[in-house]
């Protein structure tokens, strides 16, 4: 019996000829970590639908921060939890330049310079109703929400923000945010625009973590239909004609084809968001011995990189960072 003389496992016979041709590799740079931060004082509390992270008061942040750094990790993305006291349907909090999120900018800048700071611009940690807008008889209505936004990233670029992310999915307002920093000074902040987020049920362990799931209804108004792609396409086009510097496909995992019509359709930096139900999903099964933690988290993570993908927020930053370090 006569076989081919094309015989592809030939560059699959060992782990030295495997890395020879290997497509897709993996570094700390890549990574993203979010980073969650919590008012009080001295405390680090793990998160109950995240096993192994954490949210941290700013008094303890530091070993963590330097932690990211030796691995070799350059960003952090800043999400702060708000009290209910200060939450209201305007989010005014989320505009007071001594707030926690300002305060916690001002923090890394200080002493950790050399961190890509990316902050959260959204209201829902903020909103009384837990929407990502203002809220008016029941509707999440877009421009007014979208000048409070614009007022939150200035508020962000003025604490050091070298990155603001907007995670809102409210029309125009990467253009808004982009023109009320020019016209603040600040016209070399950046903007991540969350471009392609989708209305998932992958975030339910996130919303535990900022007490910030919506009081009423869904998200469903203003995040994506998972069913779309040209959609997903026409908000990335959109959103690079009003300014933005890297568009984001979030979730991660179930969107990799939406990653890859990104990154095949436009000449721009891409990243995307391993969200936190994807994190929960592998923390789970590997408890339960069902899979391997490690092998699943690198491959998830370089699935990724394969579909296109330039930035990975993830919280599995720290662990990949470690594992790769180690190799």
């Amino acid at each position: 019996m006569k076989y081919p003389t094309t015989r592809l496992r030939r560059n699959r016979r060992s782990p030295a000829i495997r890395g020879m041709v290997q497509e897709n590799r993996l570094h700390p740079s890549d990574f993203i970590a979010p980073v969650f931060i919590m008012e009080r004082k001295d405390q680090k509390e793990e998160i109950p639908s995240m096993p192994g992270y954490y949210r941290y008061t700013l008094d303890v942040l530091g070993k963590e921060l330097e932690e990211l750094i030796e691995l070799g990790i350059q960003s952090v993305l800043l999400f702060v939890k708000v009290p209910d006291s200060k939450k209201d349907n305007e989010g005014t909090e989320a505009l007071n330049d001594q707030g926690l999120m300002q305060e916690s900018v001002r923090f890394i800048k200080k002493n950790y310079p050399d961190l890509w700071i990316m902050t959260d611009v959204a209201m829902d940690p903020y909103s009384s109703y837990g929407h990502d807008g203002i809220v008016e008889d029941g509707e999440i209505v877009n421009d007014p929400s979208v000048e409070v936004l614009a007022k939150m990233a200035v508020s962000h670029a003025k604490a050091g923000a070298d990155m603001v992310a907007p995670s809102d999915m409210m029309d125009g307002r990467i253009g808004v945010i982009r023109n009320a920093l020019d016209q603040a000074g600040f016209e070399n902040t950046g903007i991540m625009a969350y471009s392609a987020k989708y209305a998932s049920s992958f975030y339910g362990p996130f919303r535990d973590a900022l007490d910030s799931a919506p009081g009423f209804g869904d998200k469903k108004t203003y995040q994506m239909n998972p069913a779309n792609v040209e959609e997903a396409l026409r908000e990335v086009e959109l959103d690079i004609n009003e300014g933005a510097d890297i568009v984001m496909v979030k979730p991660g995992m179930p969107y990799l084809d939406v990653v890859r019509s990104v990154k095949q359709n436009f000449n721009i930096p891409v990243s995307v968001y391993n969200v936190s139900g994807e994190y929960a999903m592998i923390k789970a099964a590997a408890e339960k011995g069902w899979l391997n933690e490690e092998d699943t988290m690198m491959e998830s993570l370089l699935a990724f990189k394969r579909a296109g993908a330039d930035l990975i927020a993830t919280y599995f930053a720290k662990e990949a960072a470690k594992l790769i370090r180690k190799f």
